[in-house]
C-alpha cells in the first residue's frame, strides 16, 4: 500500500493521485521524467546542476562528478513527488486529502466515491 496525495480540479477535470514516495523513475532518468510530467522548474534546476558539473570537472576529477551525479539523481527522485504536487497546484488542482491504495487508479477511484 502507498500513500497517495489526491488533487482535484475545480474545472471537472479527473483527480490526480500523486505517490508519497521516492520515484525510480525520477532518479534514473531526471529529464526524461521532468518533461512526461511538464515539471520545468525541476529540469531547469537538473540541467543546471549538470553544467555545474561539467565546469567543475577539470578541478574536483572524474570520480568526485561521477558520485555527485548520483546524488543529484538521487535528490530528483526524492524530490519528483513534491515538485508534481507543486506543478499540478499551478494548474488549478487543489488539496483534497491523502489515500492509502495499492495503486494510483484505486486511489482515484476511492477519492470519486467519497466525494459523491
Amino acid at each position: 500500500m502507498t500513500f497517495y496525495a489526491i488533487l482535484k480540479s475545480e474545472a471537472g477535470a479527473l483527480p490526480q493521485a500523486v505517490p508519497e514516495k521516492f520515484s525510480w523513475f525520477a532518479a534514473l532518468l531526471p529529464p526524461v521524467h521532468a518533461l512526461a510530467h511538464r515539471l520545468w522548474g525541476q529540469l531547469v534546476l537538473f540541467v543546471l546542476g549538470i553544467v555545474a558539473l561539467v565546469f567543475a570537472a577539470p578541478s574536483i576529477g572524474a570520480d568526485a562528478v561521477t558520485w555527485l551525479y548520483i546524488l543529484l539523481a538521487i535528490a530528483s527522485g526524492f524530490a519528483a513527488p513534491g515538485a508534481r504536487q507543486r506543478a499540478l497546484k499551478r494548474r488549478g488542482f487543489g488539496a483534497a486529502g491523502y489515500r492509502f491504495a495499492a495503486d494510483a487508479d484505486h486511489a482515484r477511484l476511492v477519492s470519486l466515491e467519497t466525494s459523491l
